[in-house]
């Protein structure tokens, strides 16, 4: 059996400071021990009840994060940005997945570092006029595989308000409750790992059960999305499916949620192009 777990940072344990998020961060090689464990607590509890394969998506900023040293032979590491389908490339063919270290989606109070998928140019994302989190997209590429979500690691905020709503079947593991943007209580890594596998043996029960089911989202899509900056939706209107709704949110009609999830990477990589022209940076096309 095959298992797929994507996993970001924001929503990790003890993570609290921007400098726990970028590679030159102070604060960085921290970050990168705390989602290797929490990853190997997990891919360890699935090879132990039965998953001869663990696919595991390193899924925060270039992608590049988990100490790979320390993976296991059952375990296959996904890295590297860009990549089609981004958080959840190459999970097609899994029968269940997870997603640990999720956050909230932009605009959530109280909830550490909410946004969605870049911070730096996405204020929110609409799928079929439901404003999405990345754990509710993610989700939705994953039912249309066919993979049920089974288990869910991340902040409280996301769970109260997302994993509950939307795939009640999944079990949940708070790893934070956060005060403010940057500031979180976690329960000790100890704990955290305890509860992981008994998290992990309760998911597989309920998917050998029958009790959970893939996330599946109505298509076509429509998708709806506000940039942040007004020269970011000009890039974006260069495409000659977007739709200009008004000075920073374009809109976009998609065959499924996989197409949808493409066009809406390529309109943030030309966001980011945008940033870069915006300050001053050499940009060479040829």
């Amino acid at each position: 059996m095959r298992a797929f777990i994507s996993i970001d940072l924001e929503g990790m344990p003890f993570i609290v400071s921007r400098e726990h998020l970028f590679v030159k961060g102070a604060l960085y090689s921290e970050a990168r021990k705390i989602a290797t464990e929490i990853t190997l607590t997990v891919a360890e509890a699935l090879h132990e009840k039965g998953f001869d394969e663990v696919i595991v998506a390193d899924s925060h900023g270039p992608m590049v994060n988990l100490l790979i040293d320390e993976l296991p032979e059952y375990v296959e590491i996904v890295r590297g940005f860009p990549r089609p389908l981004s958080m959840v490339a190459f999970a097609k063919g899994s029968d269940i997945g997870m997603f640990l270290g999720y956050h909230a989606k932009a605009g959530t109070g109280y909830a550490t570092f909410d946004h969605t998928y870049s911070g730096a140019s996405v204020d929110y994302l609409e799928i079929n006029g439901v404003r999405v989190s990345e754990f509710l997209l993610n989700s939705y590429v994953l039912g249309h595989y066919g993979i049920p979500v089974v288990l869910v690691g991340g902040d409280a905020k996301l769970i109260e308000e997302d994993v509950r709503r939307f795939t009640p079947w999944a079990v949940e593991i708070p790893f934070k409750n956060a005060i403010s943007r940057y500031a979180a209580k976690s329960p000790s890594m100890k704990k955290l790992k305890k509860e992981l596998k008994i998290a992990v043996a309760e998911a597989i029960r309920r998917y050998e059960k029958g009790m959970t089911e893939p996330l599946k989202v109505k298509e076509p899509v429509t998708v709806r999305l506000r940039l942040l900056r007004s020269d970011m939706a000009d890039a974006a209107e260069l495409l000659p499916q977007i739709n200009r709704i008004d000075g920073k949110t374009v809109k976009f009609k998609a065959g499924n949620i996989g197409d949808a999830y493409r066009i809406f990477e390529l309109l943030v990589l030309a966001a980011a192009g945008v940033r870069s022209i915006a300050r001053g940076d050499t940009v060479r096309i040829s």
